[in-house]
């Protein structure tokens, strides 16, 4: 990272960032180019290992590209705010984000259930009750974060 006054190392902190963004952009292989996508996601952090969690339809480009090549990177980011200062005509803005990679798999029919919960309770302190005649109907798959690194920027003027 260029800028080793703006890194997270902290394992925490970074798992912090990830709890408040809203939306993870996962990055997969499509040959010439990265085919990016927003999703939403949940989250699990079991013995220093993040996994995230999303859904889909059943079929779609994205789990087309999976299936070819397992591979994935992903952005989350939060806490924006523009910063700017009228006595220096400067401005920047504000950010906290996490990038990193690893591999996602498929989560199998049983387990599909309890991997949306995940994906509810990270927008939802309670627990949702969802509509459960949408499982059957709902591709899961969690990514295992191999590595990550997160950034900050918190400028105060």
């Amino acid at each position: 990272m260029r800028r080793a006054d703006r890194e997270v190392k902290n394992f925490n902190e970074i798992v912090e960032i990830l709890e408040k963004c809203d939306v993870c952009r996962l990055a997969l292989n499509d040959k010439d180019y990265p085919y990016i996508v927003p999703l939403n996601f949940g989250m699990t952090v079991e013995n220093g290992i993040v996994t995230l969690y999303f859904h889909s339809a059943l079929e779609g480009t994205k789990l087309d590209l999976i299936r070819r090549d397992n591979r994935a990177s992903f952005e989350a980011d939060c806490e924006h705010a523009l910063v700017t200062v009228e006595k220096t005509g400067s401005c920047t803005m504000n950010y906290k984000s996490v990038i990193g990679r690893g591999f996602i798999e498929f989560v199998p029919d049983e387990e599909k259930f309890a991997a949306l919960k995940i994906l509810m309770k990270h927008y939802h302190k309670e627990d949702f009750p969802f509509n459960e005649n949408v499982v059957p109907r709902t591709a899961v798959f969690k990514m295992t974060v191999t590595e990550m690194t997160g950034k900050k920027r918190l400028k105060i003027v």
